[in-house]
């Protein structure tokens, strides 16, 4: 460890690769999906949730209902850039920044979530990408909780949190390829 107890890079951080096998599975989707003034309707009536993604992060925000925790990266189908300056309402209750490589799950990222959802959330930027993050929120938010995310072309996919979804996304990070990877010093 570092001074400060930061946790230097190195060769034993755990790092989920999704396999191609896998990639039909995570494309599926796993609760209704809306769009436009139904997705706003359905986002401003939310009880306790979390968003994955820039414009579903964004779009909460601009309706009103913050998201305990919203994980961003600055970017929409990765190549888009986002004003950072939208988060600002959620970045005030906290903020936190973990390295994240595309087609990738840390456990830096799986850590933070649950750091964050046990210190009072906020916004968790992500240096690479956050799909998969969705998969770490529902592991750590408590059951009766939804997740949102967005779905390109689509809208808002809208995920309740209760035993059959954590097991499934327990069933998809089992099936990823587990590697131990050197992500450099750890972000806070």
């Amino acid at each position: 460890m570092r001074a400060g107890g930061t946790r230097s890079g190195s060769s034993d951080e755990r790092v989920w690769f999704v396999p191609p096998s896998l990639r039909a599975a995570l494309a599926e989707r796993y609760g209704p999906v809306y769009a436009g003034a139904e997705a706003e309707r359905r986002v401003r009536a939310l009880g306790p949730f979390a968003s994955c993604g820039d414009r579903v992060t964004e779009l909460a925000i601009r309706v009103g209902n913050l998201p305990v925790l919203g994980l961003v990266d600055f970017k929409t189908q990765r190549n888009e850039p986002v004003d950072p300056t939208a988060f600002a309402a959620l970045a005030a209750v906290g903020r936190r920044r973990v390295v994240n490589p595309p087609g990738t799950l840390t456990e830096r990222l799986r850590r933070a979530v649950r750091e964050m959802l046990a210190s009072g959330g906020g916004l968790l930027e992500i240096d690479g990408e956050e799909d998969l993050g969705s998969l770490a929120l529902v592991e750590a938010l408590p059951l009766g909780a939804t997740v949102i995310y967005g779905i390109p072309g689509a809208g808002v996919s809208f995920v309740g949190v209760d035993a059959a979804t954590k097991q499934h996304a327990q069933a998809l990070i089992d099936q990823m390829e587990l590697r131990r990877v050197d992500l450099g010093p750890e972000d806070r």
